[in-house]
């Protein structure tokens, strides 16, 4: 495949060592929420579970990760990272031009730019590979994180669109969100490595190797994150189950877009006698054991403080391994929580929308379960909440035993590192709610709460470009905020 001439530096990928054969099975996760053999219970129940990305021999035999310069490569194609006119200065880029030639500036001139999420092709020139495939990644923000995520999966699934299209046999991928673009290196990482694994189940029956061209900084989040998306054997596909993000995409690795997923069971409120008998009867479902027993003993004295620390340490991991093993794309495209930006203090910020939650209707051991799955890695750090109260009706309103049982699950730095919770739009009747629930439901949490009457308040301490605001609620505000201007100058 190397064209006649070729520098003595190009690297053979025929010679890389494949995923299946530069990795054992890694028997230790790092990380608090690390799996155990002597929980035996929790991995016999992890055993009946299916990985949404099982282990393929196949499949893995396709993947390279190669610490080094993509420019090198003597795939079939490589990939450019750049902007929409095509002249971005950054390392990958660079190295593509200045193996390739002057001919390839000239070239991409004639293609007069490209789109956020697009790939355009052109020849190799005096690279190794035949052909580079030219695309450009989004420029990150917190506040349209959905609309970068699904422009990202757009870069690399176009780009191995291309491949097929071209019958090409090998491709070498670069980092497509450079350190310029601001784009979060994991977040990146797990887009990147879903939707090739999707692409290569789906349509890669053609393509004989896909190699992931890494620096010395990026290669250490990728050989963390693989095992997730192509674990090395059946063990490592239970042991990586967990660790798995909440949103894993559709069946092509596309990020799950709220406003086009939203589904709603049919006749919530009509029951069949024989539905009751399932609930419970998942296998996470049995593993709570007695659950009376042990608060009995709790209250008699007999549970030491230590022992009930674990107690409840074990029980949040078993919420845990369950939320992150069930499909809980219904309630994410509800779109009731997320995270957006960073306060005053650089604190993460996320958003809790009270109209998006249709309480009479939905599943709550399922929205449960979500909140545990997306405020997991969220809580490991000081943080703050914002809850929009506008507008809801009686339908939407948690009930307190509802909020009581999470606060009894969660892990403790759940209320640790909760450093402020701001309530916007309350009403009074929510205003004494809050205060009986703070004062006699949950200790350490009624001076974290601040009610706020409008959202120019909110940006005392968040920026307005820092937090992803409903358009109903920008309304509202405005609406009441006019409404009172003018009856104070009647």
């Amino acid at each position: 495949m190397d064209p006649l001439g070729a520098r003595s530096q190009f690297v053979a990928v025929q010679n890389l060592p494949t995923w299946d054969q530069s990795q054992g099975v890694q028997d230790e996760v790092d990380g608090e929420n690390q799996l155990t053999e002597e929980d035996d219970q929790l991995t016999n129940q992890l055993n009946s579970l299916e990985s949404p990305f099982p282990f393929r021999q196949d499949i893995n035999s396709k993947i390279v990760l190669f610490n080094g310069d993509v420019a090198l490569l003597n795939c079939t194609a490589i990939v450019n990272t750049s902007n929409e006119t095509l002249t971005d200065k950054n390392p990958v880029s660079d190295s593509i031009h200045r193996y390739a030639g002057p001919e390839l500036r000239d070239e991409l001139l004639k293609l007069k730019g490209c789109r956020t999420g697009e790939a355009k092709m052109t020849e190799g020139f005096n690279l190794a590979a035949r052909f580079i495939i030219h695309t450009v990644g989004p420029k990150y923000k917190a506040k349209y994180r959905t609309a970068a995520e699904s422009s990202l999966y757009s870069c690399y699934r176009n780009v191995m669109q291309l491949a097929k299209e071209h019958a090409m046999a090998s491709v070498g991928l670069c980092v497509v969100s450079t350190v310029k673009r601001a784009y979060p290196l994991e977040d990146a990482t797990h887009i990147a490595l879903r939707t090739v694994r999707r692409f290569l189940e789906n349509h890669g029956e053609n393509i004989e190797m896909v190699v992931f061209a890494v620096s010395d900084v990026e290669e250490p989040v990728y050989r963390k994150l693989m095992p997730l998306y192509y674990p090395c054997s059946k063990k490592e596909e239970k042991i990586s189950l967990p660790l798995l993000p909440a949103d894993i995409g559709n069946t092509e690795g596309e990020p799950v877009v709220p406003e086009r997923q939203i589904r709603i069971a049919e006749k919530p409120g009509n029951l069949e006698e024989s539905d009751l008998g399932l609930v419970g009867s998942h296998a996470f479902a049995r593993m709570e054991g007695d659950v009376d027993k042990q608060r009995k003993l709790i209250l008699q004295g007999q549970m030491s403080e230590a022992a009930q620390q674990k107690q409840h340490q074990r029980n949040y991991n078993r919420w845990l391994c369950r939320a992150r093993a069930e499909d809980l794309s219904d309630i994410a495209a509800l779109k009731a929580l997320y995270q957006t930006g960073v306060d005053l203090c650089g604190r993460t910020v996320m958003v809790v929308v009270g109209r998006n939650i249709p309480v009479t209707i939905i599943d709550m051991e399922k929205a449960l379960l979500y909140f545990i799955h997306v405020m997991d890695h969220i809580t490991v750090k000081e943080y703050v909440m914002v809850y929009f109260h506008t507008l809801t009706g009686e339908h939407n309103h948690l009930d307190t035993d509802f909020l009581k049982k999470l606060s009894d699950i969660v892990d403790a730095k759940f209320k640790k590192n909760l450093r402020a919770f701001y309530f916007v739009h309350p009403t009074f009747r929510t205003k004494v709610s809050t205060w009986f629930f703070t004062t006699f439901s949950v200790s350490g949490l009624k001076e974290k709460v601040h009610h706020i009457e409008n959202l120019q308040q909110l940006f005392t301490c968040i920026l307005p470009e820092q937090i992803d605001i409903p358009p109903f609620v920008l309304e509202y505000d405005t609406r009441v905020s006019i409404q009172s201007f003018t009856t104070s100058n009647q």
